[in-house]
This record gives C-alpha cells, structure tokens and sequence, in this order.
C-alpha cells in the first residue's frame, strides 16, 4: 500500500474531519495521505488530529504499529505534563499510552506506521 505521490496542496482545516472509531467525543482525525491495515498490520498513515477545547480521553490505551506525534498547536496533557506546539513523541508497538487532555484544544500531525525497518 504505497502512499500516493501528492506535491504541495493546501490543507483544508475546515471540512473532511471525522471521528475516530473508538475515540470520545470532541476528537478528530483528518487523514492526510497514506492507509493503515491493522489487521493486515501493513502501511503507513500521515493524520492530523484535534481535540477540541476540553476533549479528552479517560485510560490508557496502546497499539500494534509505530507512532509519532509532533503537537502543531494548543496544548496536550498527558501524565500531569503539558505539552505544546514543536514538542514531539515516537512510540514503538505496545507501548501504553495517554490519557490525554487538552483545555485549549490542539492540533497534532501524527505517523502511524509497521515494521521495524525505521529503527536503528
């Protein structure tokens, strides 16, 4: 599943925001290029992500495939610490992460990818 070849383009903040399955209200996902096949475990996702102002999650959860997310805007809370814009995480699989808070609301862009032929 290769990720189409896309040159610059303007990203439309706007529209095409939908809810993640399984994600509580007020989180949004807008996908920027890329699929993800969990049960395939195969590909690659580019995602901008937002909470809007006091969204937040209630446990901890974690994943199958590699993540990492850079908070464009806004603040994240996470495990009594507050991040914000140009601060950045890289997850590998299976690590427990969140929950997760914002009071301002953010804007993350976040990889979500399988394989370990991006590690050292």
């Amino acid at each position: 599943m290769p990720k189409e070849h896309r040159e610059f383009f303007t990203v439309d903040l706007e529209t095409g925001w939908e809810s993640p399955p399984g994600y509580p209200p007020g989180i949004q996902q807008k996908i920027l290029s890329g699929e993800l096949d969990e049960v395939g475990r195969r590909g690659i996702r580019t995602r901008l992500l937002r909470f809007l102002p006091g969204a937040h999650t209630d446990i901890p959860f974690e994943h199958e495939y590699w993540e990492e997310v850079n908070v464009l805007s806004g603040d994240l809370q996470v495990g009594g610490h507050t991040f914000r814009r140009f601060t950045h995480a890289c997850r590998p699989p299976h690590v427990p992460h969140g929950p997760f808070a914002s009071e301002q609301g953010c804007l993350l862009l976040e990889l979500h990818y399988f394989g370990s032929e991006i590690r050292d």
